[in-house]
């Protein structure tokens, strides 16, 4: 089982790596092999070097397409912006072989905000693209709100919403 888990922004120095990186030792723990995929390292013009017309053209983005075309399942860590998520990971997304990349596979979701919100109609609005897409998306997904006050020192400390990473891992090793 691969499973890749992608930094839903590439916002420097982003909440989200800091959740990425934990679920990574959460599976680790379990003892599944993860791999972190950071929209950090996408390449600043890809949207117009690697999408449409260019699609295979630019070989950063292509291996970073590839690695997610290796995964049987994703960890989505999705942070809300304006009311969504970032349009960073939609064309990430919109770069990705239609629709092989995603059909038939599963992910979990896991919302970021720094509202009350826990980024719930960010993870609404990326499950209907991935059921677009054939995507079999779970049902738990936590949502983390308040995120910078259930911090310290880069890593999260509320362990109820540690408990919901770690319940949600277990589940989605056995989807």
């Amino acid at each position: 089982m691969k499973i890749k888990i992608i930094i839903g922004t590439n916002r420097k120095n982003a909440v989200s790596k800091t959740i990425a990186h934990q679920y990574d030792e959460i599976l680790t723990q379990a003892g599944i092999d993860s791999e972190i995929i950071d929209l950090r390292d996408l390449p600043s013009d890809f949207v117009f070097s690697a999408l449409y017309e260019h699609n295979g053209k630019n070989e950063i983005y292509n291996e970073l397409h590839g690695k997610v075309q290796e995964g049987d399942k994703f960890v989505f860590i999705v942070p809300e912006y304006n009311g969504s998520f970032p349009g960073i990971l939609k064309s990430f997304i919109d770069g990705m072989t239609y629709p092989n990349t995603f059909n038939g596979k599963k992910c979990a979701l896991v919302g970021i905000s720094s509202g009350i919100g826990g980024g719930g109609l960010a993870l609404s609005h990326l499950t209907d693209i991935f059921h677009y897409l054939g995507m079999h998306v779970m049902a738990h997904k936590p949502k983390l709100a308040k995120i910078e006050e259930n911090m310290s020192n880069h890593s999260l400390t509320n362990e109820f919403y540690l408990d919901l990473l770690r319940t949600q891992a277990e589940m989605l090793i056995s989807f």
